[in-house]
């Protein structure tokens, strides 16, 4: 069973910087997505950007192009989340999670009920 531990959360203030992690526990991602989404209190969970393991394809949410960077480090099995110009509206609880079918797909997916592997939420607070 793959596990997937997110770590780098924390308070920041707006204009801040954060950088999260996610290790995959378990085996590699060579042929997956990984992903990253979002919760906010009272709010419905949110994409916030995807990559291809083996390709680094990405897509990100508008919301978050161009602040927001997702990058893997294969010798570390580990996925990242570099987060820049941070927003109050960014504070949520950021999840990572995996699609083990992305290369059935048409492109990257954006929605949570195709990815089948969940971190457990690290929690991003970015103070105005």
């Amino acid at each position: 069973q793959v596990q997937l531990v997110e770590s780098g959360g924390g308070l920041v203030q707006a204009g801040g910087s954060l950088r999260l992690s996610c290790e995959v526990v378990g085996r590699t991602f060579g042929d997956y997505a990984m992903g990253w989404f979002r919760q906010a209190p009272g709010k419905e969970r949110e994409f916030v950007a995807t990559l291809h393991w083996r390709t680094s394809l990405t897509t990100y949410a508008e919301s978050v192009k161009g602040r927001f960077t997702i990058s893997r480090d294969n010798d570390k099995n580990t996925l990242h989340l570099e987060m820049n110009s941070l927003k109050p509206e960014d504070t949520a609880v950021y999840y990572c999670a995996g699609d083990s079918r992305s290369l059935y797909r048409a492109r990257l997916s954006r929605a949570q009920d195709d990815y089948d592997y969940w971190g457990q939420g690290t929690q991003v607070t970015v103070s105005s």
